[in-house]
């Protein structure tokens, strides 16, 4: 089994909190980008429950990074979509905002939970269109691949924007992939 070396870059937050709980809200209500602009808050959602508030216990010990989208034990130890792309597509278009690329993942790419899928996919997206190789860009595609799956799995394609501002990973989550504004 492939094993792949994470660099700060690709380090994501792993702790479901109050913040998170509120995307998955706004994000099934707003549909992740879609044009309903009404979200849900973290003060919509009053406190969080002690079922809400889960978190991990310190440890010094060197501990694996999964998907927030799976738990552990339903990991596939073996790639089952080796080999297959991810992404079946991806097209440029333009918006009264500016560029804006359309990823349409296929139906691997909307099945695996294997670790690691994320950047290959992201390296697919790249290898289709390079200049989408921008500040913020990664974030907005891995945001999707985390949480629009999730909320819409038959959505037909993902949106990502080159004008979108680069605010890091946790930030984009919160703008419900969309930081800088919803999508128009």
């Amino acid at each position: 089994m492939r094993q792949r070396t994470r660099t700060a870059h690709d380090r994501r937050p792993r702790v479901v909190h109050g913040a998170t709980v509120a995307l998955l809200l706004s994000l099934a209500v707003a549909g992740c980008g879609g044009d309903n602009t009404s979200t849900a808050t973290t003060s919509d959602l009053g406190s969080p429950t002690p079922s809400a508030r889960l978190t991990a216990p310190p440890t010094t010990a060197s501990i694996a990074i999964t998907s927030p989208a799976t738990p552990l034990a339903a990991q596939p130890t073996v790639d089952p979509y080796e080999g297959i792309p991810l992404v079946d597509h991806v097209a440029w278009t333009e918006n009264v905002d500016g560029a804006r690329l359309l990823v349409f993942p296929s139906e691997a790419g909307r099945r695996t939970t294997y670790p690691g899928s994320d950047e290959r996919a992201w390296q697919e997206v790249l290898a289709q269109s390079p200049d989408a190789d921008t500040p913020g860009m990664r974030d907005q595609f891995i945001c999707h691949w985390d949480w629009a799956r999730l909320v819409q799995p038959n959505k037909p394609s993902w949106n990502i924007e080159p004008w979108r501002p680069a605010v890091g990973y946790p930030a984009t989550v919160q703008a419900s992939c969309n930081p800088g504004g919803p999508e128009r």
